[in-house]
């Protein structure tokens, strides 16, 4: 995976969504996250060096001067909207893992230019297909508007998703996402 952005809205008190790409496909992964872990991970991906090591910049340091890289993030686990992710490290020949959150763990593959993977059951459960072919249709016609009132409830929130897909809102997407899963529980 290939980290796409950050975004942010004035509603969403103070959380980002944190935006994963599939290297060679068309799904996304919204990850909220908290603004600290997006501050972090964006100065890095900016190549913005703060005067004294923040907190992640300080790990990267103690993991190197114990002999240990990080060599790949793994998104692993999805329990009730909370995604979990285990940071795997090279520890003198030694492979390990470390439970983390992937808002940290994504942080520190950043700055060891490390390999982001996400599971394909939690991509296929809280991923968004982004379909660029439809990117023209934004704009409803009155034929448009009266087919979509007769649309069921789950369609019109697949429609919507597909709209924020379209238009780069990942935040609402990830909301939308979250509505349709519970409706089709």
């Amino acid at each position: 995976m290939d980290i796409l952005g950050l975004s942010t809205s004035p509603s969403s008190g103070g959380a980002y969504a944190l935006i994963l790409t599939e290297e060679h496909g068309n799904r996304r992964l919204p990850i909220i996250i908290g603004t600290f872990e997006a501050q972090a991970i964006a100065l890095e991906l900016e190549h913005i060096k703060p005067p004294r090591p923040m907190t992640h910049d300080l790990l990267k340091n103690m993991i190197q001067a114990f002999g240990a890289e990080v060599q790949q993030v793994f998104i692993n686990d999805l329990s009730e909207g909370t995604f979990f992710a285990k940071i795997i490290y090279d520890d003198n020949g030694n492979e390990r893992e470390q439970d983390a959150r992937p808002s940290d763990a994504i942080a520190l593959a950043v700055r060891f230019d490390a390999a982001i993977y996400v599971d394909s059951e939690i991509l296929d459960e809280a991923g968004i297909v982004s379909d660029t072919e439809h990117e023209g249709e934004l704009g409803a016609t009155p034929k448009a508007q009266k087919q979509s009132e007769e649309m069921s409830k789950l369609e019109k929130l697949e429609s919507e998703l597909q709209t924020a897909i379209d238009t780069e809102n990942y935040e609402k997407a990830a909301r939308l996402r979250d509505e349709i899963q519970k409706l089709k529980s």
